[in-house]
């Protein structure tokens, strides 16, 4: 997957028609919340859309942009204001992988993750990292996908003869089951909710394509022989309506902030007197 992110760097910022409007909703979410956080970061920064949200609400705060395909953060330094260059305000740019942040712990006070958790097969490790690298009082804000997405050509599959275990297209953690995730990884007070965006489509050809300038056509669709994926696309064809071809995506948003640690790293608990 990570070489396909990378080479939809020139294509993403066109294509990416849901994160744009799952970042707008998340920026609503931000609204009700009082912070003032000193550092902030967009892991999963893609293009850089998400950071500029957060240097438009926070400027005072030093801005992170972080994503594991260098070609990305390029797209995101280029697409800086030159204001912003020229005031030296420009986000740093990290390359790395959000399951080994090189971040000091506690460094954070705002993390942001649009679009990135649900392509992790277990989300755990990244989600502890986000825990260890945030501030006491930090927060953590973000939006992936759930489990129904893409329920149309889910259900095209099975009227298409294809078996329920042989179905390619990528499964999506539960929402409650993202929730405990949160509380394993140390989490206080996690809210989650979810909702349907569907997109419509002229044609099938039209959703693949997007997934492709987005680079996640592969891990998306995953592989079946053409001849089964043709038998899909005639079934999928059946749930048009005026003349558009529907696509769901479930947003699963969650917000949770970093509490006081209970413990220290070795195992003993701490007890505070006031």
């Amino acid at each position: 997957m990570k070489q396909d992110f990378a080479r939809a760097a020139s294509t993403y910022a066109a294509a990416a028609v849901l994160a744009h409007e799952t970042g707008l909703r998340m920026a609503e979410r931000l609204d009700y919340v009082n912070i003032a956080p000193g550092r902030v970061a967009d892991i999963g920064c893609a293009s850089g859309e998400g950071i500029r949200e957060l240097q438009r609400r926070y400027r005072a705060a030093l801005p992170l942009a972080i994503d594991f395909a260098l070609p990305m953060l390029h797209a995101t330094g280029a697409a800086t204001p030159l204001l912003q260059r020229l005031m030296r305000h420009s986000p740093r740019l990290l390359n790395a992988d959000v399951r080994a942040l090189p971040l000091a712990s506690a460094s954070l006070g705002l993390i942001w993750s649009n679009l990135l958790l649900h392509w992790l097969a277990d989300p755990l490790p990244a989600l502890r990292e986000f825990q260890r690298t945030l501030e006491v009082g930090g927060l953590l804000m973000f939006a992936m996908l759930g489990p129904d997405t893409l329920k149309e050509l889910r259900a095209a599959c099975h009227d298409a003869g294809i078996a329920d275990q042989a179905v390619p297209l990528r499964r999506f953690h539960d929402m409650h089951d993202i929730g405990d995730m949160l509380l394993a990884a140390g989490f206080a007070d996690p809210v989650m909710d979810m909702e349907m965006i569907t997109l419509t489509y002229a044609g099938a050809r039209g959703l693949i394509r997007d997934q492709r300038h987005l680079g996640v056509r592969n891990t998306l669709f995953g592989h079946l022989p053409w001849r089964d994926w043709r038998r899909v696309f005639r079934a999928y064809e059946a749930q048009r309506s005026e003349n558009r071809l529907p696509a769901s995506f479930e947003i699963v948003y969650g917000h949770a902030w970093k509490a006081q640690p209970r413990n220290i790293s070795d195992g003993r608990a701490i007890v505070r007197f006031k």
